[in-house]
C-alpha cells in the first residue's frame, strides 16, 4: 500500500543530489524513514506465506538442537512433509478495527496506570532525562535483597541517584491495573499471588526489564501466570486504545484533527521466544485459561501440530528433563496468535498477530538472511514486550539464533504495512522503540552468555532488574561419598582461556592417566564446549603420549548405537576412558555406568548437572559393587573466568576465596 498524503510526496521532492540533504535526513529518523518507504515500490496487500526452504534447516540448525526430525518444506515438493505452520492469507488493513471487537467500553483511564505512564502518556519531564541517560549508556546499580532474592537493579543515571523508587509490592489481582474483564476473571481463578508471583510481579507490571534466574520446575507455571497476564493485558489496552480512537475519528468529524497516537507501525506487540512446541502448548493453554475465549479458531490444526500425548520417558529421567522434553519437542516452530472480543485465532498471519510465539530457529527461518535476499524482519518492528522463557534451554540450542532475533527488533519497516503514521506514537517514528520495550527473561540459572543479552539488548528507560537467588553450592549433595578436588588453572585473558585450559589439561592432568594405562579404568572426562571435545578427542586419537589409553566418546553428534557402543565399551573396560559433551547430557540424560573417576574439563552451566554426573554415576558404582564407598574421586579445573559457573557449584560463600586465593587446589570430602 502507498504512503498515502502530501507527507511523502513532499519527502520525495526535497530530496535532490546534494549530499547534505542525506545528511540532514540521516539526523531524523522520521524523515529519513518516510523517504525509505517512499521510495520503495507501492505494493498491494500481500498474501504472506510465512514457510521456508528446508534445504536452509542445515545452514541455521545444529544436529543436537532436536530430538527429532524438524526438517520442512516448502509447498512445491509433495515427497517430503508439509510446513505445519505455514499461513498463506492476506494482510489486514490495520485499521480495520471493528468497534465490536472492544473488550471493555466501560474502562476508565488511570494516568497512574503503568500502561499510560510507560507507553502511552509517558510525562515529558520524567521520560526525557531517563531516555537521554540511557541513549548514552549512562547507568547506575543499585542493590536490594528480597527475602532470599538478591535484587541488582540498573537505573538510567542522570543525576539523581535517590529518585527511583522501589517498586510497590503485589501480593494479587487487586493490586494490578488490569483491564476490568481480566481482573474480575482472575479474582475468581487465582486472586492472591504465591511466593515466586510476589517476586516477580512488581517488576512485570511496572514494565522494568527483568532477568529472574531461579526458574524452577515447580515455579513454572506461576511464572507462566504472570506473564501471559501481562501479556494479554498489555494487548488489550493496546487493542482497545485503537478501537476507541476510531470510533472518535469515525463518529464526529470535527474531531479529524485530533492528534491520536495510539500505535505502532504493525500489529503485534508480543513475542514469547520458547524452546519446543509443547513449552509453546503450556503458554497457549494459560493464555485461554485466563481469556477464557468463546471460540478458537484453527484451534484443531493447532492440536494436531503442537500436542503430543504419548509419554516417551519413564519416571527415572530427572523433573527438569522430562518437562522440557515431554510432548512436542520439536524445536522448529513459529506461530501467530490474534485476538478479537470473543476469538482466539491461531496461525494467524503475522502482520495481523497480536502475539507471535516462535523458536529461535522458527524465527530465524521466518526472518531470513541476507543471503537469502528474501528478508523480513518488520513485524518485530513494533514489539513493545519480548518473553523468553527456558533461556537455559535455549543456551543448548543455536544461542546465535536468539542474538540474530534481537538484532531485528524494533528496527524502522522497510515497508508501509499500511499503517496510518499520522496514528504512529512519536516515540516510533524517532527510532527510539527499543527503549520503550519490555524484555523478560527467565531462567533457571545465570550465564556469561545471558548476562551479555540482557546487558546489551535491554536498554529500557523504566530501568533493569536482575533477580537472583544466593547459590547453596551442590558439593555437599552428591548422594555419593567422593573425594573432589578443584583445582584453578592461570589464564591471562578470556581469549586465551581455551588454550591454557588444554595445556594444563595435557600436562596436570592427562599424565595420571597415561603413565600407568593398564592401572587406568572407568574415567569419565566431561567436556561443555564440542570444540574443547574435538580437541581433546583428537589428543586421545593421535598424540603419542596417549597412544596407550583406550577411549570412547559420546557427543551431542552421536546416534544412538553409536552412544550405546560406547557406553558398552566403558562398562566392560574395552575402553578405559569416556569423552562425554554437555549437549549430549542435556539432550538424553544418559545413565553411564561403570564410572570410578570423574574429570571436569570445565564445569557445566547447569549445577545440576554437576549433581548427576559426579555424584549421580559414582553413586550407581558404589551400589554396583564396583567401588568402594569413599573411593570415587572428582577432579576439576577452573580458571577466574569460570566464576559464575563454580559460583552454582561450590556455593555464594565459597566462590571468592576460591577465585583470589593464593592456593590454587581445593580438597572437599
Amino acid at each position: 500500500m502507498d504512503v498515502s498524503g502530501d507527507e511523502s510526496d513532499e519527502v520525495v521532492d526535497s530530496d535532490d543530489e546534494d549530499g547534505d540533504v542525506g545528511q540532514a535526513l540521516s539526523g531524523q529518523p522520521y524523515l529519513s524513514l518516510m523517504k525509505s518507504l517512499a521510495e520503495s515500490a507501492p505494493h498491494k496487500a500481500k498474501r504472506r506465506k510465512i514457510a521456508h526452504d528446508p534445504s536452509e534447516d542445515a545452514q541455521f540448525a545444529e544436529p543436537s538442537a532436536a530430538t527429532q526430525d524438524t526438517s520442512m518444506d516448502d509447498a512445491g515438493d509433495s515427497s517430503a512433509p508439509q510446513d505445519v505452520d505455514a499461513v498463506d492469507e492476506p494482510e489486514e488493513d490495520p485499521m480495520d478495527a471493528p468497534l465490536e471487537d472492544l473488550l471493555d467500553d466501560e474502562d476508565e483511564v488511570d494516568a497512574e496506570d503503568p500502561f499510560e505512564a510507560h507507553f502511552a502518556e509517558p510525562k515529558e519531564d520524567v521520560l526525557a532525562p531517563r531516555l537521554k541517560a540511557v541513549q548514552n549508556g549512562k547507568w547506575r546499580t543499585e542493590r536490594a535483597a528480597l527475602k532470599s532474592t538478591r535484587v541488582l537493579f540498573n537505573a538510567p543515571d542522570f543525576g539523581q541517584s535517590d529518585d527511583q523508587p522501589a517498586p510497590k509490592p503485589i501480593s494479587g489481582v487487586a493490586d494490578l491495573n488490569l483491564k476490568k474483564k481480566l481482573k474480575e476473571s482472575m479474582e475468581e481463578k487465582h486472586a492472591k499471588f504465591g511466593a515466586v508471583e510476589q517476586t516477580v510481579a512488581p517488576y512485570l507490571f511496572n514494565y522494568n526489564d527483568l532477568f529472574y534466574c531461579n526458574r524452577t520446575v515447580s515455579g513454572a507455571q506461576s511464572l507462566r501466570r504472570m506473564t501471559c497476564l501481562h501479556a494479554i493485558n498489555h494487548i488489550f489496552k493496546t487493542r482497545d486504545k485503537v478501537i476507541k480512537n476510531n470510533k472518535r475519528l469515525a463518529g464526529d468529524k470535527s474531531n479529524a484533527d485530533l492528534d491520536l497516537r495510539d500505535q505502532g507501525f504493525t500489529r503485534p506487540k508480543v513475542l514469547v521466544i520458547l524452546p519446543t512446541r509443547q513449552s509453546c502448548v503450556k503458554m497457549v493453554e494459560m493464555i485461554c485459561g485466563i481469556v477464557e475465549p468463546e471460540q478458537q479458531e484453527n484451534r484443531k490444526r493447532f492440536d494436531d501440530s503442537y500436542v503430543e500425548k504419548v509419554v516417551k520417558f519413564s519416571d527415572d529421567k530427572p523433573e527438569d528433563f522430562r518437562d522440557l522434553f515431554a510432548g512436542n519437542d520439536d524445536d522448529m516452530f513459529r506461530l501467530g496468535l490474534k485476538f478479537t472480543r470473543k476469538t482466539v485465532k491461531y496461525f494467524s498471519q503475522f502482520y495481523n498477530s497480536d502475539i507471535i510465539f516462535g523458536s529461535p530457529l522458527g524465527l530465524r527461518m521466518a526472518i531470513g538472511s541476507e543471503e537469502e535476499k528474501k528478508m523480513d524482519f518488520d513485524f518485530l518492528s513494533s514489539i513493545e514486550l519480548v518473553i523468553v522463557d527456558q533461556a537455559d534451554a535455549l543456551l543448548m540450542q543455536n544461542w546465535e539464533h536468539v542474538e540474530y532475533v534481537f538484532e531485528h527488533l524494533n528496527i524502522q519497516p522497510r515497508e508501509s504495512h499500511g499503517c496510518d503514521f499520522s496514528r504512529v506514537r512519536s516515540w516510533y517514528l524517532d527510532d527510539q522503540a527499543k527503549h520503550f520495550r519490555q524484555t523478560v527473561i527467565l531462567s533457571a540459572f545465570n550465564t556469561p552468555e545471558l548476562n551479555n543479552l540482557f546487558r546489551t539488548h535491554c536498554s529500557n528507560w523504566e530501568g533493569k532488574a536482575r533477580l537472583q537467588e544466593a547459590y547453596p553450592g551442590v558439593i555437599q549433595h552428591l548422594g555419593a561419598k567422593a573425594r573432589q578436588t578443584f583445582s584453578r588453572f592461570d589464564a591471562t585473558s578470556v581469549t586465551d582461556e581455551p588454550d591454557a585450559r588444554f595445556d594444563y589439561f595435557t600436562k596436570a592432568i592427562l599424565p595420571s592417566l597415561t603413565k600407568r594405562p593398564k592401572d587406568v579404568s572407568g574415567v569419565l572426562i566431561f567436556i561443555p564446549s564440542y570444540l574443547d571435545f574435538v580437541r581433546v578427542r583428537n589428543y586421545f586419537a593421535n598424540n603419542p603420549a596417549a597412544e596407550n589409553v583406550t577411549f570412547g566418546t559420546i557427543s551431542e553428534y552421536a546416534d544412538v548405537p553409536e552412544a550405546s557402543r560406547a557406553r558398552s565399551h566403558f562398562l566392560n573396560g574395552r575402553h578405559r576412558v569416556l569423552l562425554y559433551t554437555e549437549r549430549a547430557h542435556h539432550f538424553r540424560r544418559y545413565q553411564i555406568k561403570g564410572v570410578k573417576k570423574v574429570i571436569m574439563y570445565s564445569l557445566p552451566d547447569n549445577p545440576k548437572f554437576y549433581q548427576e554426573i559426579a555424584g549421580g554415576y559414582l553413586q550407581k558404582s558404589e551400589q554396583s559393587l564396583l567401588i568402594e564407598p569413599g573411593q570415587g574421586t572428582v577432579k576439576v579445573m577452573f580458571s577466574r573466568y569460570d566464576v559464575m559457573k563454580l559460583e552454582k557449584i561450590v556455593g555464594s560463600q565459597r566462590v571468592s576465596k576460591m577465585i583470589s586465593e593464593q592456593g590454587d587446589t581445593f580438597d572437599f570430602v
